[in-house]
């Protein structure tokens, strides 16, 4: 299992968020602590309290799925 730190600017970027994701053959979780979602759900997404940094969780070792995360990286 990857995890990575994500974080959100606007609406415009959790739909590019989404939609990179939803084109990758793996589970994601997203949320932080109890609060975890489907990450390929835009609703549960933006359900999540997004002026903090959240953890993505997924199953895959593929690397290029980091490099299609790049722009949403929380560092």
């Amino acid at each position: 299992m990857q995890q990575v730190n994500v974080k959100f600017n606007d609406v415009n970027q959790i739909k590019q968020f989404v939609n990179v994701i939803d084109k990758i053959d793996s589970c994601f979780n997203l949320g932080e602590g109890r609060r975890i979602v489907d990450a390929k759900s835009i609703l549960g997404v933006m359900a999540l309290d997004l002026t903090q940094p959240l953890r993505l969780s997924y199953d895959s070792d593929d690397e290029s799925i980091r490099e299609k995360l790049t722009p949403f990286l929380y560092c």
